[in-house]
């Protein structure tokens, strides 16, 4: 079944999407409208952090949806607070806003810096982020994030978020004035081009923002649970962050997504944050089953045994083909190429025979991986060899 067996006419066109609609997936694998299957190495961009309809998700939706979806934030409910202590049990945080997406959540990370700005440091306000860095696609998350182009898309920007470089502590102490409150930043930088934070730099922010009285914001949508082979990514680099914002894995497929902040940095009040869906019992039952599978004993061992082979791999592919190598945390990784013929490998991998391989190229010299946290080691293997062999086909073409 082609396409035009499809009327999507009502769809709004924002982006260029491939003649196929898909209507199954299970664990790494994606099925397509005419029966063709796919090793998906994307996950929805690390959304699907225990695959494609993960039985312990599938579980949860049903017995919750049994028992209450939504009774209103204005109220408790008991998976929101089963949510909430495991979070804050594993983390350095003691508070937690439950949100939909990620922009969301950082949103109400930027609303909550500057609410705390207000009330502690005379009306401080602007927060210095990352070029090339990615908060969102809200006007705030928009003006936050160092995206080529963003600042002019759809103007004028919001103001007060001046950019400094990642890795470059000099950078960003050459923008702290009065009116400063915190510094936000990705641990990786995925939409950047998969480029880690330094531990030495995020330490150093540490010390800036103890130094002038700051607030360190770390947006973990990408990072969190899990995917960079810790619960948190801002673990590796033994740093304690004042508010941290999840999304992506944290529903593992369902829209939810978290605010954390340390006690003394929760300055909202009654009517400063809210929304309709929030902390909505259907997603977080969800959520607690996601949580529970990546806090199993052995899971996140298994999660950095699967990053060092597909590490090992792609260094092997990177020095056949004389690449630039690879660099990442966990299993959010990239192969720098030596061309810029990333689109045209993603291309010669969806349309592969007999089956396809999803891969993305958020640069044009830049494949990023961003498997099912339980992909298997065959998994990894079968991906690495059909890479391989793409490479080979797409460079002799």
């Amino acid at each position: 079944m082609a396409l035009n067996e499809y009327d999507v006419s009502s769809l709004m066109d924002i982006t260029s999407r491939p003649d196929l609609v898909f209507v199954k997936g299970q664990g790494s694998w994606l099925e397509d409208n005419s029966g063709k299957r796919y090793l998906d190495f994307i996950q929805g961009w690390a959304v699907n952090c225990l695959g494609h309809s993960a039985p312990e998700m599938k579980q949860a939706l049903v017995a919750q949806a049994d028992k209450l979806m939504n009774p209103s934030p204005a109220f408790y409910n008991e998976p929101s607070i089963a949510l909430s202590l495991r979070l804050t049990q594993a983390s350095c945080f003691d508070r937690v806003f439950f949100a939909n997406s990620g922009a969301e959540a950082n949103e109400g990370a930027i609303k909550l810096a500057r609410k705390w700005g207000r009330v502690k440091r005379n009306g401080a306000y602007k927060i210095i982020t990352m070029d090339h860095g990615f908060h969102g696609r809200t006007l705030a998350t928009m003006s936050a994030s160092g995206k080529p182009g963003w600042g002019t898309m759809f103007a004028p920007q919001v103001d007060g978020f001046p950019k400094a470089d990642l890795n470059d502590l000099a950078s960003v102490e050459a923008l702290i004035d009065d009116q400063t409150v915190a510094i936000m930043l990705e641990p990786v930088q995925g939409e950047g081009g998969v480029i880690p934070a330094t531990k030495a730099f995020m330490q150093g922010l540490r010390r800036l923002a103890d130094t002038h009285n700051l607030l360190l914001i770390v947006d973990e949508v990408q990072t969190g649970m899990g995917r960079c082979g810790t619960m948190f990514a801002y673990q590796l680099s033994d740093v304690v962050p004042d508010i941290m914002t999840l999304g992506k894995g944290i529903g593992g497929g369902v829209p939810l997504a978290a605010l954390l902040a340390r006690q003394d940095v929760c300055v909202f009040s009654h009517g400063d944050q809210g929304g309709t869906y929030n902390g909505n019992p259907l997603s977080t039952a969800v959520g607690v089953a996601v949580f529970d599978a990546l806090a199993a004993p052995g899971f996140l061992d298994g999660v950095k045994a699967r990053a060092q082979q597909l590490q090992k791999g792609l260094m092997t592919i990177s020095g056949k083909h004389g690449m630039g190598g690879e660099r990442g945390h966990g299993l959010l990784r990239a192969l720098i190429l030596d061309r810029d013929d990333g689109p045209a490998i993603v291309e010669a991998a969806r349309t592969r025979a007999p089956e396809g391989l999803l891969l993305n190229a958020p640069r044009p010299n830049l494949l990023r991986f961003m498997p099912a946290l339980n992909v298997t080691e065959q998994e990894v293997a079968t991906m690495l060899k059909q890479l391989d062999e793409l490479i080979t086909a797409v460079r002799k073409g």
